[in-house]
């Protein structure tokens, strides 16, 4: 018989996902990484981000990449289950398309690698023959056109996206106003929120250091947009 998935929350956790709850109560909306490391007296957002990852394998949080408050409580301590699967993926729930019972595709799949990306200053886009393996569940119903991107840079890191970090890419030429994009600026790739305004559009990112690059809807190019996040160093 399988060892079942540890449900438990550390007495931290459980001070974190309480305050996640009090902050949507009184506000209407989830707390953001920052926001969660001031309550808590953390000097890292990586702290924060260890510990929601933990929590949302338990089955006590959903998380959506495309938003930065994208963090929803489905489960409380005392019970009441309604999402258990601990899937670390891009898309939120209440947008994924229902699962097959008979899905014969394998686990995992090969996608191309494309090199990094800047989650800072814009660098100079590359592609590669090379590919990785990638779990089915990040990359929805319709795998092809996806690719992977290695992260440079802590421009994102409110996100709990860090420097050496991988993201799974659906490559569009569109995008909704938050979703977070591969954008080409003159040629260069860059990982950013993505908001337009008018004539002109806004690449925001998430480190209160860090300043957004605003420039003509012209000089910018939507090459996809970030559905997962992967750990790992290559």
């Amino acid at each position: 018989m399988g060892r079942r998935p540890v449900r438990y929350l550390t007495e931290k956790q459980k001070a974190i996902l309480d305050f996640i709850q009090s902050f949507q109560a009184e506000h209407g909306i989830a707390p953001t990484h920052r926001e969660i490391c001031e309550e808590f007296g953390y000097s890292s957002y990586g702290t924060v981000y260890k510990h929601l990852k933990l929590m949302e394998k338990k089955g006590y949080l959903a998380r959506d990449w495309n938003q930065k408050r994208g963090i929803e409580v489905v489960r409380n301590p005392a019970g009441g289950d309604r999402r258990a699967d601990g899937t670390e993926s891009a898309e939120h729930p209440s947008r994924r398309q229902p699962e097959v019972a008979n899905d014969d595709r394998p686990p995992l799949q090969e996608v191309p690698y494309h090199g990094d990306i800047a989650a800072g200053e814009p660098l100079e886009a590359v592609a590669s023959s090379d590919t990785l393996t990638v779990p089915n569940h990040l990359l929805g119903r319709r795998p092809d056109g996806h690719y992977v991107l290695k992260v440079v840079g802590s421009s994102m890191i409110e996100e709990g996206i860090q420097d050496g970090d991988l993201v799974v890419v659906e490559g569009r030429e569109k995008a909704v106003p938050g979703e977070m994009v591969v954008a080409l600026v003159h040629d260069e790739a860059t990982l950013k929120r993505y908001y337009p305004e008018g004539s002109r559009i806004r690449l925001q990112p998430s480190n209160p250091a860090m300043q957004p690059l605003v420039l003509s809807a012209d000089e910018v190019q939507v090459q996809g947009v970030v559905v997962g996040l992967m750990r790992k160093y290559l």
